[in-house]
């Protein structure tokens, strides 16, 4: 913890009822004063600024985020534009304290988090309760054993309101509901209680099943409870824990823990009693009598304000770090999932734009590489984005960030979440008008399709998911050599020459197969293949993930590439997470992580991936695709990264020059 000197001055963007608490209580902050309050109207702000003794109201939330008297902005808007205003204060360079949820979804969040890294800010989660000394003393009676080994937790938080369908705990377009407004303090509740029980900051759940009510008119979770599993872990045994939640009917707000030797009971544990009486924990031990932990009123966002300003240097709080916000969130959206509530502005064909809310395009300081493949008619990043499948929220934030670090080339496939992968990118590209800019891979004929009829009526398909009238670069995604390769070559050629596809190659063919598509090629006038697409990694590929996968890192097809220098594509290119921690020789967690990676040969390759890491100051994964960047042949590798810290840590790659010598001690060669 780097204590702050002198004051955090702190604006506030949104002025209702939660801004109104955290401005009353941050006098008494050791660490805080408001300087600067902002709304859509002027009037409300000049009033709110009278209220709580700010210098300067605002009309305009961009207008108070270029105050440079402004050093922190607490975000209390409705929480459909958290994300927005969380990320556009970081870009002004301001530290953020942001309302829970911190966003409507774990993808915006990611967003958020990125933002603040990116920027070098402070960012949090605003749960208040997580900063009072009564959540730091059960967690640590929990941790000290007081009631031995913890197996079940109990945890709720709901009010009865009246319904009224303009307020915007009932409306869908304001991300209303119990689970975004009050269910994310117990669901934050009992992980940081499994945490502490494991000795950890937090845990998350390895399963969530809910259920709940959603009204029949708004459409939002009236009331809704849930079960989080969480596994054992050590000598700790599997934790089970009851969350509960509402927005139209009352709940005890307690909070219970039972375990083998006692359990215990807050009755408060959400803020201090209106009343002034002191908040418990009440301790009850098998054979002794209940001991009784009292807490004196606090002024909870005051405890929050100091929070930040204490770690303002760490750029993030224990209280709630950025992992444990990242953690939260998911396990909402697992809960919401449970009971079917997804909001409008999540559909697969909602309109969702950036979450800065501005366009989306290449930062002026990115470090992307381009190449050139014939017959697409566009430059072509170097990395290539695979595909993306929990959701237009989850694509749209990935998809936006490639762009953003000067990706342009997206992968898809016919085969992928039957038809879901190429609507999520056809979604992403009407919304962000882009489709011009970018390169679209699309791969169709996989076995048992595998005949030219298939490869014209599943481009049709495609077509129609992508809503575009052409693909930049088409696989064949597997070869099928009963038919011969010449139907396959005529097919294409046609394809191109309607103008349906730009360019084509073989995803998982053999090099005497494409040899013999562009000899025919070559004498009956037919465009030739540009491109292969087999597995090419730093480690290799001991068993296929799927039946007709081929690799292309064997010497003889290494040379051919280097004599043709046809472009590669290759897919699983950082070895399905073989670089990173998940492997070991004893860690057969992931039995098909262990089955076509886990070899001697592999793990030495992974160790200098390690040693060469620790020089350059980057991750073994960087490495690893940097190994597959320096190649004698072209190579535009695939990644399939699910978060956005994953991307980051791919695109370290791109800073990474790795000499012959060094390619070649990477792979064993020397």
């Amino acid at each position: 913890m780097t204590p702050t000197t002198g004051t955090l001055r702190w604006g506030v963007l949104g002025l209702g009822r939660i801004a109104g608490r955290f401005a009353q209580d941050l006098p008494n902050s050791r660490t805080g004063t408001l300087v600067a309050v902002a709304s859509r109207d002027l009037a409300r702000a000049k009033s709110f600024a009278d209220q709580y003794d700010a210098e300067r109201p605002y009309g305009d939330y961009d207008e108070l985020l270029a105050d440079d008297s402004v050093d922190a902005v607490y975000v209390a808007t409705p929480h459909p534009s958290h994300a927005r205003w969380a990320v556009r204060a970081a870009q002004a360079g301001k530290h953020v304290l942001c309302e829970k949820p911190l966003t409507v979804n774990h993808a915006e969040a990611m967003a958020v988090i990125e933002a603040a890294r990116d920027h070098d800010v402070f960012a949090m989660e605003a749960y208040m309760y997580r900063c009072r000394p009564q959540t730091a003393r059960l967690a640590e009676l929990v941790r000290s054993g007081a009631i031995g080994a913890v197996h079940q937790i109990q945890a709720s938080f709901a009010f009865a309101s009246n319904g009224d369908p303009a307020n915007r705990l009932f409306r869908q377009d304001l991300a209303g509901g119990g689970i975004l407004d009050v269910g994310g303090y117990p669901v934050s509740m009992v992980r940081l209680l499994a945490g502490a029980a494991r000795g950890e900051a937090f845990a998350d759940p390895d399963g969530v099943e809910g259920v709940g009510h959603l009204g029949p008119d708004n459409r939002i979770d009236e009331w809704a409870v849930a079960t989080l599993r969480f596994a054992p872990s050590g000598s700790t045994p599997s934790i089970t824990a009851q969350v509960a939640t509402g927005v139209r009917q009352s709940a005890e707000n307690v909070v219970r823990v039972f375990g083998s030797h006692g359990y215990l009971v807050v009755a408060s544990p959400w803020g201090s009693r209106r009343d002034g009486t002191p908040t418990t924990i009440e301790v009850h031990r098998v054979g002794s009598a209940a001991e009784i932990v009292e807490f004196g009123p606090d002024r909870s966002y005051a405890l929050e304000a100091d929070a930040v300003a204490d770690h303002l240097d760490d750029r993030q709080a224990p209280a709630m770090s950025w992992a444990d916000t990242l953690g939260n969130m998911a396990t909402l959206d697992r809960w919401r999932a449970a009971i079917g509530l997804e909001y409008d502005a999540e559909r697969a064909d909602a309109a969702i734009p950036t979450v800065h809310g501005r366009p989306v395009t290449a930062r002026p300081d990115h470090r992307m590489r381009y190449g050139e493949v014939p017959g697409v008619r566009k430059q072509v990043s170097r990395l290539v984005l695979g595909s993306v499948g929990r959701g237009l929220p989850h694509a749209s934030v990935m998809y936006d960030d490639f762009v953003e670090r000067g990706g342009n080339c997206f992968d898809t496939a016919y085969h992928y979440g039957g038809g879901r992968a190429e609507r999520l990118l056809g979604q992403w590209m009407r919304n962000r008008g882009n489709r011009e800019e970018v390169v679209v891979i699309g791969k169709g004929a996989h076995t048992p399709h595998c005949d030219p009829e298939s490869i014209r009526s599943q481009l049709t398909e495609s077509l129609e998911r992508l809503r575009t009238d052409y693909i930049d670069l088409y696989f064949m995604h597997r070869d099928n050599t009963d038919i011969p390769v010449g139907e396959f070559v005529d097919v294409l050629d046609e394809l191109h020459r309607a103008g349906r596809i730009h360019a084509y190659g073989g995803s998982n063919w053999t090099t005497e197969r494409l040899d013999e598509a562009n000899a025919y090629a070559q004498s009956h006038g037919r465009k030739a293949f540009v491109a292969l697409s087999n597995n090419f990694s730093q480690a290799r590929m001991v068993e296929p993930p799927w039946a007709g996968c081929l690799a292309a890192s064997d010497p003889a097809t290494r040379e051919w590439l280097e004599r043709q220098r046809l472009a590669l594509f290759p897919w699983s290119s950082q070895a399905r997470g073989f670089f990173t921690d998940r492997s070991a020789h004893d860690d057969l967690s992931d039995p098909e992580l262990a089955r076509c990676w886990y070899s001697e040969d592999n793990f030495l390759r992974k160790e200098r991936a390690q040693t060469l890491a620790r020089r350059r100051g980057v991750s073994a994964v960087a490495i690893a695709l940097a190994y597959v960047l320096a190649q004698e042949f072209p190579t535009f590798p695939l990644i399939g990264p699910q978060q956005l810290s994953e991307t980051r840590d791919s695109f370290a790659a791109l800073d990474v020059e790795l000499s012959p010598e060094e390619v070649r001690w990477l792979d064993l060669r020397d």
